[in-house]
């Protein structure tokens, strides 16, 4: 498929896990794709591995992407972290950094992007959220407020991009099997009190009527679509795969 041949792509946090499979997705149907991550090695594996280019970066240093100007025609919103405390535990510098790398670096993003976008009169902004930026778990006060404010910041883009070719939108996955979801089991074990090799099926799965794991492949396959000419029509919506998670 070349149904994004001649553009030009930037995802954040893919050198693993749904940045990397988004970035090979994009590859896979004619992007040239910017491979984005602080873990600059990894980043460039990635990019030799689908014919992009690495771009290592901390993105936490929101200054110098106060004055950045980015001319790719498809944003790919998906850099992230956990952190599990309940809130009189949370420590207060973490909360930031959540809110910080989830929210303002993702505005930051958009705002470098869209003049490039809005000349050519295409532009494709995809926010990789979570089933949180719709619902709510314990222990998760950063990492739900963070995906919350994308959801918002995804429909500001959404109505603001629509006049200018551009859309937006939010991708919402369950917990997908990646690192991150990996290194959350023992802190979800402390926290509740149970083994960790109950984490999955008591807390992980416990709301899905698929009691499965999302693959990093599938929510890449989504983000394909979405920066497709087939999705023009397709703005400020959230796109929830999370096994019917949110059905309840």
């Amino acid at each position: 498929m070349s149904d994004l041949a001649g553009r030009t792509a930037l995802v954040t946090g893919a050198a693993g896990g749904i940045g990397a499979a988004c970035a090979r997705e994009l590859a896979s149907r004619g992007a040239v794709v910017t491979v984005a991550d602080i873990d600059g090695s990894a980043a460039a594996s990635v990019a030799d591995e689908i014919g992009g280019k690495p771009w290592a970066v901390d993105l936490l240093d929101v200054s110098a992407l106060e004055t950045l100007q980015l001319d790719c025609d498809i944003l790919v919103n998906n850099a992230g972290v956990q952190s599990i405390h309940p809130i009189q535990d949370f420590p207060p510098e973490r909360f930031r950094m959540l809110l910080a790398l989830m929210v303002e670096v993702p505005f930051l993003l958009i705002r470098a992007a869209l003049p490039h976008m809005y000349a050519q009169g295409f532009g494709r902004v995809i926010n990789i959220s979570s089933v949180h930026g719709l619902r709510a778990s314990e222990f998760k006060s950063g990492y739900v407020t963070a995906k919350h404010g994308l959801e918002g910041l995804s429909k500001v883009t959404a109505l603001e991009g629509g006049p200018h070719g551009v859309t937006s939108n939010c991708v919402n996955p369950g917990y997908v099997r990646t690192p991150l979801v990996t290194k959350q089991i023992a802190d979800q074990a402390r926290i509740h009190g149970i083994p960790e090799q109950d984490v999955l099926a008591e807390v992980l799965l416990k709301e899905s009527a698929v009691k499965q794991l999302v693959q990093p492949e599938e929510v890449g396959a989504l983000v394909g679509w979405l920066a497709s000419p087939s999705a023009r029509m397709v703005t400020g919506a959230s796109y929830t795969m999370d096994g019917g998670w949110s059905a309840r």
